[in-house]
């Protein structure tokens, strides 16, 4: 008897601890979902090199659930160099949250 009113009370008062604890900002950092990556071909639109954007009249994207579109892409200026309105292109994006990057552009 002794032995079960130890073990009850020792569940009663590690319960409170466990409780606070998920309250933690650990506990509640939820995870990021990862970036997902996809593959594109499209038509270079324009390029705004002062805001770091390049838009791009594109097919289906299914690496990341994408119909064809037109949309504005960051890319940093060395990823579009020697690309220009007009142009064909291939291009590697990643995108996280709601944020597309372009990472790789390969005229056609």
């Amino acid at each position: 008897m002794k032995t079960v009113m130890m073990t009850i009370t020792a569940i009663l008062l590690t319960a409170p601890v466990a409780e606070a604890q998920a309250g933690t900002p650990m506990a509640s950092m939820a995870m990021k979902p990862a970036a997902k990556t996809g593959s594109g071909v499209g038509m270079v639109k324009s390029i705004d090199a002062r805001a770091g954007t390049v838009t791009i009249a594109h097919g289906p994207i299914p690496g990341v659930g994408w119909p064809a579109m037109t949309m504005t892409f960051k890319a940093a200026p060395p990823v579009v160099k020697g690309i220009a309105p007009g142009k064909k292109i291939a291009f590697d994006l990643s995108v996280t949250d709601s944020a597309a990057v372009i990472t790789r552009v390969k005229p056609m």
